[in-house]
């Protein structure tokens, strides 16, 4: 099992982004978690096998129809948020 952190940029806040990487994420049995950011970019947690992350990470450099993606960041996860997750949540805005 692996863990990373995204940050996605461009035009992904109103235009479904959080939940359309929901679907996909459960799509592929990974957990974790996304929520809009201050600046305008969304960030997720995303967890599970390797290759259903890496397949998460690639779907989130386009992201759902109406998305701009311009830069996505990967790295690992924030001390704070290095647990064990059981399902994928929509979390509030920052």
């Amino acid at each position: 099992m692996v863990t990373r952190r995204i940050r996605v940029s461009g035009r992904v806040q109103g235009v479904g982004y959080r939940e359309a990487l929901r679907a996909e994420a459960e799509r592929a049995g990974v957990s974790g978690w996304v929520r809009n950011c201050a600046d305008g970019s969304v960030e997720a947690l995303l967890q599970g096998s390797t290759e259903a992350v890496e397949r998460i990470v690639g779907w989130a450099r386009r992201g759902p129809r109406m998305a701009g993606v311009t830069h996505l960041d990967a790295g690992p996860p924030a001390r704070e948020f290095d647990r064990s997750y059981s399902r994928f949540e929509v979390w509030p805005s920052l």
